[in-house]
């Protein structure tokens, strides 16, 4: 099935895609719940650890249910995406034990002490945490700037020959920060820097970051791809397939932050009807979105399909749609985002994404507490910022639970 991104629809890749025939004939590839792996002869061993007999050797080194969640999330990245001779773009894909252990291995495996990192603000908290506090000591310098001024960026990267590795997240978290991954990748690409990209809010239903010639991209595969807040995981998806089997591979299992056989069944099982979930969390985000601009206690809606957000052209030009993640402030401030929380009836006060089930969180009281108020304010984190995950449920009954949890203030 090499070609099957080309020859089928998405949501067939979804099912069938990255799948092979089970030796004792599974419909679907079962839980391989096994540390370690066999060999008939001694020169098989050899010729499994050199490489040239496929084969499984180690659990941390992977598994049968592992390489087809693997293979399955490449296939859609990759969906409908030739390479520069024509031929459909062969992707690698490394499952990890959570998203951070796939952005660890890709820094890891990209970057040295003496080099710099260029990103943005608004990045998730753990990957904000990760260039500022954790790089630093192992001599990488992270320089935050304005992905929106191309100009002033041009010129950081072309002052600094030390900055190798360009690491954009759009849209961002939680103030839907979009930005524009075709232009950023063509001018890291002019000053030969490593682009990056963590797709994890627009998954590759709404957004293949691949088309515009970036070298990685990233998921957290706990959310949409998941589907069911069933596992933590994430990925690593890379085009130099050499550099992926090969060093990346090792910093994989070498860091340790592996999957395992039963989460990649779960996050396999998810993915079967990720298509059909996107298209619902999307048709109900956007009619939320829509009533809450007409709520008279909300202050601000950030929606990437309103075209009162700044970044909605940005976003229409990259993305399929604006996807199920939306944010909004609350009249009120705190006390309102604290009460607003304590009346939801239906909505799930949860910090995760991505789930079936609608959740909702209050960010200056859950995700961003430790933030500093004036460093949170600066981010465009409001006292009153609710974020908020749309599910797929009826909308109806989402707007019903909105609507008796938001205090109206009084004229």
């Amino acid at each position: 099935m090499a070609d099957i991104n080309n020859s089928v629809g998405f949501d067939t890749v979804c099912i069938r895609g990255g799948h092979t025939a089970e030796s004792n004939r599974a419909h679907l590839t079962p839980i391989y719940a096994s540390s370690t792996y066999t060999f008939d002869s001694a020169e098989q061993a050899i010729a499994t650890f050199k490489g040239e007999e496929k084969g499984y050797i180690y659990g941390r080194w992977g598994n049968p249910t592992i390489t087809e969640a693997e293979e399955k999330i490449a296939l859609l990245e990759a969906y409908g995406i030739n390479d520069k001779d024509g031929k459909p773009l062969q992707l690698k894909a490394i499952l990890h034990a959570s998203g951070m252990a796939a952005i660890c291995t890709m820094l890891m495996g990209n970057m040295k002490a003496g080099q710099k990192i260029i990103t943005h603000h608004s990045l998730y908290g753990g990957t904000h945490e990760l260039v500022e506090k954790i790089l630093p000591d192992l001599g990488i310098e992270a320089i935050i700037a304005n992905f929106h001024d191309l100009t002033k960026l041009k010129e950081i990267i072309k002052a600094d020959k030390s900055i190798s590795l360009m690491h954009i997240e759009t849209p961002a978290n939680p103030t839907l920060q979009c930005v524009d991954i075709a232009a950023l990748s063509a001018l890291g690409k002019k000053h030969g820097l490593t682009v990056t990209v963590d797709n994890t809010f627009a998954t590759p239903y709404l957004q293949q970051p691949f088309r515009y010639d970036v070298d990685y991209v990233m998921h957290s595969t706990t959310k949409f791809l998941n589907g069911h807040g069933t596992a933590i995981g994430g990925i690593l998806i890379g085009k130099d397939i050499e550099k992926m089997n090969k060093g990346l591979t090792k910093m994989h299992r070498l860091l340790g932050g592996n999957s395992n056989a039963f989460d990649a069944f779960l996050l396999v099982n998810g993915l079967r009807t990720f298509g059909l979930r996107m298209d619902r969390h999307c048709s109900n985000a956007d009619k939320v979105a829509r009533y809450l601009e007409s709520n008279k206690g909300v202050e601000k809606v950030n929606y990437l399909g309103l075209d009162s957000h700044p970044d909605h052209a940005i976003a229409m030009k990259q993305m399929k749609h604006a996807g199920a993640m939306l944010s909004f402030e609350l009249k009120g401030g705190f006390d309102a985002g604290v009460s607003f929380i304590n009346k939801l009836k239906l909505c799930t006060n949860a910090v995760s994404l991505g789930t079936c089930d609608t959740l909702v969180c209050h960010a200056p009281s859950s995700t961003h507490m430790s933030v500093a108020r004036e460093q949170r304010l600066a981010f465009g984190i409001t006292d009153g910022l609710i974020r908020m995950s749309v599910g797929i449920e009826n909308v109806e009954d989402i707007l019903n639970d909105l609507e008796q949890a938001i205090t109206t203030p009084n004229p």
